[in-house]
C-alpha cells in the first residue's frame, strides 16, 4: 500500500487535514511535508523539510515513500504574496508544476490541489459566479492558482493524471493561525473578541466576500477525493461556498454574544485585492457532482468557533 503526501502541511488547512486523513488512511501512511518546522502534535508523523520548487528533492521523497496520493497545499496566499511576487510564483506556479510532472512521471493515483476565489477579478460577475467566467486576477497569488486550475485540467486531459480541485472561499477555523490570506481578518477578529480587545479591521465595513467554516471546507474537500472519476464534469475548479458577509455582519454577529467588542475600519492594501473579488458563488455544479452541501451557517459557525476559543458557554 502507497502513502498520501500532504504538502505544505502545518498551514491552516493542512493541519485540519492531517486527522482526516490519519483516521481515513492510519498514520504510518500519511507523510507531512513543508518548509517549517513540524509541530509538536505532529512529531510523531513521517515529516520532512521541502521546498516544492526543489524537483530532485520531491521526487526522492515521492519515490522514496511509494507516494499514491497527493494533496498539494503548499502555496503564498493572496496577500503575502503581494509582499513578494517572485516567491509566490515560484512556489505556487512552479512548485505546482513539480508536483504535476513528478505525479505523472511516479504514477500517482490521484492529486488534490486547492485552488482559490482569488481566481477572479473585477471584470467577473459580482454575485452567483458560475465555474466558467471571465478570470482576469490582478494579484500574483490569483494569476498562479489560474495558472494552477489550467495545469491541472491539462495533466488530466493529456497524461490521464487524476487531478482535482475545488476554489475554497475565505476559510475560518479555531485549529491553527491563518496564513496570509486577505479573508484573515475573519480569524482575528474572533480571537480579539474572545480576548475582549478591539480590534482595527484591514477590509472595509462593507465588503462582502464568500466564506467558509473550515469541518464543511474538510468536508468538500474529501467528498471530492472520493468522488467517482465518471462523474466529474471538471477537475480542477469546482466552486464552493456556505455564506457571504461584510466585517460589519460578521461584527454585528458577534456583538449579540460579546456585546462589549468593539471594530474600528482601516483598509489598507488588501482592500483593493477584496474588491476583485465577487460577493456570492455558484456551488451547483459541485452539488450536482459530488453532493457538495455546507452544513453551517454564518450563526453556527460564529456559536462554534466562540465556544472552542473560549469566548462563550454553551
Amino acid at each position: 500500500m502507497g502513502t498520501t503526501l500532504i504538502t505544505g502541511a502545518y498551514g491552516q488547512v493542512g493541519q485540519e487535514l492531517i486527522p482526516i486523513l490519519t483516521r481515513k488512511f492510519g498514520m504510518d501512511r500519511v507523510v507531512l511535508a513543508d518548509i517549517v518546522k513540524a509541530p509538536e502534535k505532529f512529531s510523531k508523523y513521517s515529516n520532512h523539510n521541502l521546498d516544492v520548487t526543489d524537483r530532485e528533492k520531491l521526487e526522492k521523497l515521492m519515490s522514496d515513500h511509494d507516494v499514491e496520493y497527493i494533496f498539494h497545499l503548499a502555496a503564498i496566499l493572496s496577500a503575502s504574496g503581494e509582499k513578494n511576487p517572485g516567491k509566490a510564483f515560484l512556489t505556487n506556479a512552479i512548485g505546482t508544476h513539480n508536483i504535476l510532472e513528478a505525479a505523472r512521471e511516479l504514477s500517482v493515483k490521484r492529486v488534490m490541489i486547492p485552488s482559490t476565489i482569488g481566481v477572479f477579478s473585477r471584470e467577473t460577475p459580482r454575485r452567483n459566479v458560475p465555474v466558467n467566467t471571465v478570470m482576469k486576477p490582478r494579484t500574483m497569488y490569483g494569476i498562479t492558482k489560474v495558472t494552477g486550475e489550467m495545469l491541472g485540467n491539462y495533466y488530466f486531459q493529456k497524461f490521464g493524471l487524476d487531478v482535482r480541485g475545488l476554489r475554497f472561499p475565505g476559510l475560518i477555523s479555531y485549529t491553527a493561525p491563518p496564513g496570509g490570506g486577505t479573508t484573515d481578518y475573519s480569524v482575528e477578529m474572533f480571537h480579539y473578541a474572545v480576548r475582549r480587545e478591539k480590534y482595527s479591521c484591514y477590509i472595509a465595513r462593507d465588503t462582502v466576500l464568500p466564506m467558509m467554516y473550515m469541518p464543511d471546507a474538510m468536508g468538500a474537500m474529501m467528498a471530492l477525493f472520493d468522488a467517482d472519476l465518471q462523474r466529474l464534469r471538471f477537475h480542477s475548479d469546482y466552486n464552493i461556498s456556505a455564506f457571504s458577509f461584510s466585517p460589519a455582519e460578521l461584527e454585528a454577529a458577534i456583538r449579540k454574544r460579546i456585546p462589549d467588542f468593539t471594530v474600528t475600519y482601516a483598509p489598507d492594501y488588501r482592500q483593493e485585492i477584496a474588491e476583485e473579488w465577487p460577493e456570492t458563488i455558484d456551488s451547483s455544479e459541485a452539488a450536482r457532482d459530488w453532493g457538495f452541501r455546507a452544513e453551517y451557517s454564518m450563526d453556527s459557525m460564529v456559536d462554534d468557533m466562540l465556544l472552542n476559543l473560549g469566548g462563550v458557554r454553551r
